[in-house]
């Protein structure tokens, strides 16, 4: 049996002091997402995932946003831990934002009506699976990542800042 792929498993795991260097090209980085997001599996082939890659001073942005969200609502005895980590975000090289398009999981519902209380759930296990896999393969070619869920506190501001459609809804995002 060949091993590879569950050597790769057991390999990646949460890394969260990451550093603003990458072993790789930001176009190599992009290979990667693309290849993960065109052949994860997903209902009916739906393929409703969408990508952001932010990287540096938009990547930075994003952190410093989700840090005046966060110090808006954690109490001030309790912010400087949270702070702290989203330090340790902003200095990495890049973040990855998943999204789910929303449009794409109603006109599914629509078109196979029997199916309609299972595509948001459909959707949200792609979404698990490109998140592991993106987070596997870059983890293979060198770079630590996390995976965090600071929405919905920052969707607004993200969609917002970004231009992002607004039928995209923000499911995670992995600092690297």
């Amino acid at each position: 049996m060949k091993e590879s792929f569950l050597k790769s498993i057991e390999k990646r795991r949460s890394i969260y002091n990451i550093t603003n260097t990458s072993p790789i090209t930001d176009d190599e980085i992009m290979e990667i997402i693309n290849i993960a997001v065109k052949h994860s599996p997903s209902a009916f082939n739906s393929q409703s995932a969408r990508i952001i890659v932010l990287f540096g001073t938009h990547h930075e942005k994003l952190w410093d946003i989700t840090t005046e969200t966060l110090r808006k609502i954690v109490p001030v005895e309790a912010f400087g831990s949270t702070e702290q980590k989203m330090k340790q975000f902003k200095n990495g090289y890049g973040t990855i934002l998943f999204f789910e398009d929303q449009n794409i999981i109603k006109k599914l519902q629509n078109d196979f009506a029997l199916y309609k209380d299972n595509f948001p759930i459909w959707s949200e296990q792609s979404s698990g699976m490109l998140q592991f896999i993106i987070w596997t393969a870059i983890s293979d070619n060198g770079l630590g990542a996390s995976l965090q869920h600071y929405n919905p506190l920052i969707d607004k501001e993200v969609s917002q800042t970004w231009n992002i459609n607004a039928s995209w809804k923000l499911i995670a995002q992995m600092p690297f």
